[in-house]
């Protein structure tokens, strides 16, 4: 006995409403320019699509020039911090729905490090701080060759600061990095951290007096910039504080 199915027509998949963006993007061009401009591209997107999917749109169907650092796009590598309506924000991580697309958004470099073209600045003054507080374990050898062991609460203790993919987003927020290019910047601080409260390196004395110096620990105004621009949520205030007192009354 067969039976007869009658012929379902599939429905329409719902289309997904697009709307149209402004982006004012803040132009340098070396070759060019004397001075940064600003310029506005009216771009068509999703609501889910990211500040990066807008920069890429522009990029490969409205001006092939425009320049900007990008890896990963998943939040994981750094490389494309920039500002975005005047906050330190990795464009991989901004949703365009999360802003107020009823106005334009604006994008420009991030501060406090050269600009090199459009959104692109000179990372080599942010690196060079990094490397100064001996960012790897310093430890002897162990005997019979045996690891180092950790309990978990000595790991914990400094798991918040493992955490930072320098991404400079924490430091070029820094009005204290605007105005002092010396000054090392919350994001070497974090990762000094990182080893100083670490149970196996011996090398905190060192990095310790090195945060030390005039143009250490001691410049941070504690205006919470940094944390607020964190994208991976670390608390640098609170690290920074912590390798203060470190400072003062030595290593807990």
């Amino acid at each position: 006995m067969s039976t007869a199915v009658a012929d379902k027509k599939p429905a329409a998949a719902e289309e997904i409403p697009t709307f149209t963006a402004t982006l004012i993007i803040r132009r340098f061009d070396p070759d060019v320019d004397e001075e940064p401009r600003w310029e506005d591209f009216d771009v068509e997107l999703y609501a889910t699509d990211r500040v990066l999917d807008a920069l890429h749109k522009i990029k490969w169907e409205q001006d092939g020039s425009l320049t900007f650092r990008r890896s990963c796009a998943h939040g994981i590598c750094g490389s494309d911090a920039m500002r975005i309506n005047g906050r330190n924000r990795l464009a991989c991580k901004t949703l365009i729905k999360d802003l107020d697309i009823t106005k334009p958004i604006y994008v420009e470099a991030i501060k406090g490090l050269p600009l090199e073209k459009d959104l692109i600045v000179d990372m080599e003054p942010f690196f060079d701080s990094y490397k100064e507080i001996n960012p790897f374990l310093m430890a002897g050898a162990t005997k019979g060759g045996k690891e180092r062991k950790q309990s978990p609460v000595e790991r914990a203790r400094f798991d918040d600061t493992t955490k930072c993919i320098l991404c400079a987003a924490c430091t070029s927020s820094c009005p204290v990095f605007w105005t002092d290019g010396q000054y090392f910047g919350p994001a070497a601080i974090v990762n000094a951290h990182r080893f100083i409260f670490d149970s196996r390196d011996e090398g905190s004395q060192v990095r310790l007096d090195i945060l030390n110096d005039k143009e250490g620990v001691w410049r941070c105004r504690t205006t919470f910039n940094c944390t607020d621009a964190c994208p991976r949520g670390i608390q640098v205030t609170q690290a920074i504080a912590e390798v203060k007192q470190a400072i003062i009354k030595g290593k807990p």
